[in-house]
């Protein structure tokens, strides 16, 4: 149910706790669906705890309305537009704000980007016991909201309009139709876990292949479970699962694990985890919900079918850019190019975190570059009154 999937994701996105309860494994909740829409069974049917109305199959816009989530911003013109609610964008928007600029953050899902739904950061400064990623995300975004900055949460950006090249306005144009203008932009979209692109991964997204450990993990409990990815996420998550997982195994399709040797030590002293290097998926099989994994061996060519409860992916990073067309200019891989002050090609419109090309995909590393933006875009700011004599709205 794509549906169902796409729900769960939002949730857990934006943090909202959530019981799931699969209808085919509970006859109870089948009636109960049923009874929800008279005599008819609908999913996802989810249900509020404040006793108000329910949602059937809801748009991620009606599950935004229905949370509270507020769906336009509360104007149409601001000093700076920021595209993307990870450390880099809300960095800059602090900053911005500090400096009295009206300042607009678009988040597709939840605050805190990639960061905010990673269990844990053990290597951002201040913090020497580590922080969930949730924890940070939610300590930015209060102080971001302490400074004035605007967030608009579950709005998807559709394009931007650069504007000529001699400045003026940029324009964001939402999915759902609405506007908003600035001088200056600033794209901060950041970057989703990258796919493997093998038959069967698309028929089970959520229904046993995952991208997050932090949000899905809890459902494998007692069960065995796959790690697919041997650098630094792959491992984290893994250690992340043996809380609830009986047992991971981790995938490598290289001769050894890219994480850092700290993480390596860890999973190699686990003794609810063990590792398979040269080994890639080739398929995943089942009838409705996973049920095997056919793997196989990159050096004899061997294959094994085997059964985890679930699957989970990290082979990298793809960035978030589709939206971006030709508005400005991208790398081979999809990432945005930068040159002298993180400005894009499109004058007016700046790039920082994951997304921009050459960048390192820390979050440490999007802090600064999204502090770095912001020095640059007030250059351009003032550039932009001396010669238009621009005076905000």
């Amino acid at each position: 149910c794509p549906d169902c999937r796409r729900s769960k994701q939002f949730l857990a996105e934006h943090r909202v706790p959530y019981q799931w309860v699969d209808i085919e494994r509970d006859e109870d909740a089948q009636l109960t669906v049923q009874q929800l829409n008279n005599g008819r069974q609908i999913i996802p049917t989810i249900v509020f705890d404040d006793g108000g109305p329910i949602l059937v199959e809801p748009s991620n816009a009606e599950l935004a309305t229905r949370l509270g989530i507020n769906a336009t911003a509360s104007r149409s013109y601001y000093d700076l537009i920021i595209v993307g609610g990870g450390p880099a964008g809300l960095t800059a928007a602090i900053y911005a704000a500090r400096e009295s600029m009206e300042t607009l953050v678009i988040e597709r899902s939840g605050i805190g980007g990639q960061a905010g739904s990673t269990e844990r950061i053990d290597n951002y400064p201040g913090f020497a016991q580590g922080i969930s990623g949730a924890d940070l995300a939610d300590q930015m975004r209060e102080q971001a909201e302490r400074f004035g900055v605007e967030l608009l949460i579950a709005q998807t950006v559709a394009s931007i309009d650069a504007g000529d090249e001699d400045g003026g306005v940029r324009t964001v144009v939402t999915e759902s139709g609405d506007q908003y203008r600035a001088p200056a932009v600033l794209l901060t979209p950041g970057t989703r876990y990258r796919r493997l692109n093998v038959p069967g991964e698309d028929d089970f997204i959520g229904a046993g292949v995952h991208f997050c450990a932090t949000c899905d993990g809890p459902f494998y409990r007692d069960m065995d479970t796959l790690v697919v990815g041997g650098g630094n996420s792959g491992i984290e998550e893994g250690l992340f699962l043996t809380r609830f997982a009986s047992h991971v195994t981790v995938l490598e399709v290289g001769d050894r694990l890219r994480a850092s040797q700290v993480l390596q030590d860890k999973a190699a002293a686990h003794p609810q985890m063990d590792i398979r290097l040269n080994t890639t998926v080739r398929e995943f099989r089942g009838d409705g919900k996973l049920s095997s994994v056919l793997v196989e061996d990159v050096n004899t060519g061997q294959q094994d079918e085997l059964h985890p409860a679930g699957v989970f992916v990290f082979i990298g990073l793809d960035p978030n850019t589709a939206f971006l067309a030709d508005s400005v200019e991208l790398d081979e891989r999809g990432f945005i190019k930068t040159g002298t002050g993180m400005e894009t090609n499109r004058h007016g419109v700046f790039a920082a975190g994951d997304v921009r090309a050459g960048s390192t995909k820390q979050v440490a590393a999007a802090v600064g570059e999204g502090a770095a933006a912001l020095i640059s875009i007030r250059g351009h700011m003032e550039q932009e009154i001396r010669n238009r004599g621009y005076a905000g709205d």
